[in-house]
């Protein structure tokens, strides 16, 4: 049953749209008061209409708020160059002055680059006796300033110079460059690849010179087995300076390196603080390294000379190892070519001498063999020998390795410091193979990164094939010899 219209409901009760009844939805908003925005540092000057430079009102402008002479020029839009800055500003003024316009009482600096074109001179002596006893030739000029400055500066260059003008940093290493230019005659200055780079501090004239390293050329060989190729911190004290007793309080675990015999005389020679030492690729300890020798880049750290006669200092290095290393091809070179040394990949030539037998070769137990290894090794495996071992038999044995891809997984004797996987590299070639008894030796040619005394002994199994696997029989290396890195 319907109700009646007076029991139906109003709806308008339940509305917001304000519709047949009284309410206004606008009621609840608060009137806002106007509010004007003022700047305290608000200057009428600032909203006055000058028209900017070159015109003469705009000159007349940047000499009235204090600008120097430096910064006028800067600011003119007029051509210039910086040895006729100072007086073509001068000239500017004195225009101004005469049409009445004068700097203001109340100015203490130049409000652009706060006397920094002013106090130049002074900044160059300055930079000559910081740079005293340096040997170079091309220089870099580096600014800093502080953030508040430039952005100060850019407002003010942006209302009152001209259309244009020259930033303020890169104004000042622009003028710092010519005045040092005209100083240091046979100085080049550069924008890359310096030699000395020297930074200003402009908020408190502080100078840094930065000697860039001086890097060299050349290759190797090594004539004497138990010298490591870089400086091997000594184990117990970690080389910290002082050393212990058991490095003789030298820091080193071995008295001497490939990099001190060379780098030692040339760290003298060029008066640096110390050296690195970039090879491409490295012999163990107790491995020769003949033939043309190994190629290097050797790096002198902040050196005050950089040119000499390298001839002489070939001799010097030479002469000082007493035979235990010997450089030649020495070259200037650059940090580029650090890069390419370390990453070329450069085929070896070795020579090897080992025993074998007389007991038979034994292949290890590993708790985690690699996935990638060819055979899976649950237990110790002795392989069984040949029944009559004749030198024609080890010959052949030898030779069939050549030309075939090796599995290595990581030796023990290097696991503490390289990742444990399967290496697969190549054996080129294996000549002038000589048997003796008990003994044989080979020449071999492998690719880059190729354990070659794994290719031997087997590693208990971790180099698949080797000699030991061939012959059923423990292989141990007498010496090995590199006889050539196959690179430049």
């Amino acid at each position: 049953m319907s109700r009646s219209n007076d029991e139906e409901e109003d709806w308008s009760n339940y509305a917001s749209a304000g519709y047949s009844t009284a309410y206004d939805p606008w009621a609840d908003l608060v009137p806002q008061e106007e509010t004007e925005d003022f700047d305290e540092d608000f200057e009428m000057d600032e909203f006055t209409s000058i028209r900017p430079p070159p015109s003469d009102e705009g000159l007349d402008h940047l000499v009235s708020i204090g600008t120097c002479d430096y910064c006028i020029v800067r600011l003119s839009g007029q051509p210039f160059s910086w040895d006729g800055a100072q007086n073509l500003g001068a000239t500017i003024r004195k225009a101004s002055d005469d049409r009445g316009v004068t700097k203001g009482d109340d100015v203490q600096f130049c409000p652009f680059c706060e006397d920094l074109f002013v106090d130049m001179d002074v900044l160059v002596e300055e930079i000559k006796s910081e740079l005293s006893g340096v040997e170079f030739k091309k220089m870099q000029i580096g600014a800093h300033f502080a953030k508040s400055h430039v952005a100060e500066e850019d407002d003010l260059r942006t209302r009152n110079g001209a259309t244009g003008s020259q930033a303020l940093k890169s104004a000042f290493n622009d003028a710092l460059s010519q005045k040092l230019e005209l100083e240091l005659k046979d100085v080049e200055l550069v924008k890359e690849q310096p030699e000395i780079m020297v930074l200003v501090d402009t908020l408190t004239f502080n100078i840094t010179a930065e000697l860039r390293s001086l890097y060299l050329y050349g290759r190797y060989r090594k004539l004497e087995r138990g010298i490591p190729q870089t400086r091997w911190p000594c184990r117990a004290c970690k080389g910290r300076d002082g050393g212990c007793e058991s490095c003789d309080e030298t820091g080193l675990q071995y008295p001497t390196s490939v990099q001190d015999q060379i780098g030692e005389p040339l760290r003298v020679a060029f008066q640096a603080k110390n050296t690195a030492f970039h090879g491409m690729g490295r012999e163990d300890i107790d491995v020769r390294c003949l033939g043309r020798g190994r190629p290097f880049v050797i790096e002198l750290k902040s050196p005050l000379r950089r040119y000499a006669d390298l001839s002489e200092l070939t001799e010097l290095v030479n002469a000082t190892s007493a035979g235990a290393v010997e450089i030649s091809e020495l070259r200037a070179s650059r940090r580029s070519e650090v890069a390419r040394i370390k990453g070329t990949a450069a085929e070896k030539s070795y020579t090897i001498r080992f025993k074998y037998g007389p007991e038979p070769h034994v292949i290890a137990e590993s708790e985690t063999e690699s996935e990638e290894q060819s055979e899976e090794i649950e237990e110790q495996t002795e392989v069984e020998p040949p029944a009559e071992l004749t030198p024609e038999f080890v010959g052949e044995m030898i030779a069939s390795l050549e030309g075939v891809t090796l599995e290595q997984r990581t030796p023990q004797r290097v696991s503490h410091r390289r990742a444990d996987k399967v290496r697969k590299r190549q054996v080129v070639s294996i000549s002038d193979i000589l048997v003796e008894p008990n003994e044989a030796e080979m020449t071999v040619r492998c690719e880059s990164g190729t354990y070659v005394k794994e290719l031997v002994h087997s590693d208990e199994g971790r180099t698949v094939p080797s000699v030991a696997e061939k012959l059923g029989l423990v292989c141990e290396v007498i010496w090995l010899d590199v006889n050539d890195v196959h690179a430049d």
